[in-house]
């Protein structure tokens, strides 16, 4: 059997604030395949975006492991991660977190030239003409529209050919039609480069396409809720 691409066992997450110590998420087991797309959806403050940056490397587990591609992220330094995100993974946040001092082409390039491509620019390039973008490569974040720099982020994000995609609410701040777009370039970008997907997600449109829907509740998996449901919350 092929191993899984993500695994996390018994994996929590305890953060310390101004009231004391706050256990986020408490537990948590387990595996996503290669090329599986899982959702994960939840009440508002279930721990859904915690998992997805703790699969991401992004925030570090206070219990349990994680691996990604055979590779124990619990026991990564800090650049060792950034390196280990920059080969091989893909993330995509809702509030999109580009740099509003570069052009679409350069945002969408610059990780590619941080992974050392010579042809950076070309692919950049050809990344924001397969999401639609091409006559605005030129223009700046603040010059677009939020579905638009949405676009751009999802290219910025596939750019580098990742193993894992993460999507943090991809639709989250945009209207309806443009969140139905963002889902189907997701989906095939997933199909077109065999990317496995992780996604975090309010959208019942969303969750419908995903492979597997795990529910979290109160930091863990809602067990009763272990099938894939109609809509989500």
């Amino acid at each position: 059997m092929t191993p899984p691409v993500l695994s996390l066992t018994d994996t929590a997450l305890s953060l310390d604030g101004n009231a004391g110590r706050v256990d986020i998420l408490h537990g948590i087991t387990l595996s996503v395949r290669k090329g599986e797309t899982l959702g994960l959806v939840g009440p508002s403050g279930s721990g859904k975006s915690s998992l997805l940056m703790l699969m991401g490397g992004l925030e570090r587990a206070t219990g349990g492991t994680i691996t990604a591609l055979g590779q124990d992220l619990t026991t990564m330094s800090e650049d060792q991660l950034a390196r280990f995100r920059r080969d091989h993974m893909g993330v995509v946040f809702q509030s999109f977190h580009l740099i509003p001092t570069m052009t679409a082409l350069e945002n969408v390039a610059t990780p590619l030239e941080l992974a050392g491509h010579k042809d950076a620019f070309a692919r950049a390039r050809a990344e924001l003409a397969a999401v639609g973008l091409a006559s605005r490569a030129d223009h700046y974040p603040s010059q677009m529209s939020g579905g638009e720099q949405q676009r751009v982020a999802l290219a910025r994000a596939s750019a580098p050919r990742p193993d894992i995609l993460l999507a943090d609410e991809p639709t989250g701040n945009l209207d309806g039609a443009n969140g139905t777009a963002i889902i189907e370039l997701l989906f095939g970008l997933r199909d077109k480069h065999g990317a496995t997907l992780v996604l975090v997600t309010h959208s019942d449109e969303l969750a419908a396409r995903c492979d597997r829907v795990i529910r979290l509740r109160d930091g863990r998996i809602d067990m009763d809720a272990m099938h894939k449901p109609e809509a989500a919350e």
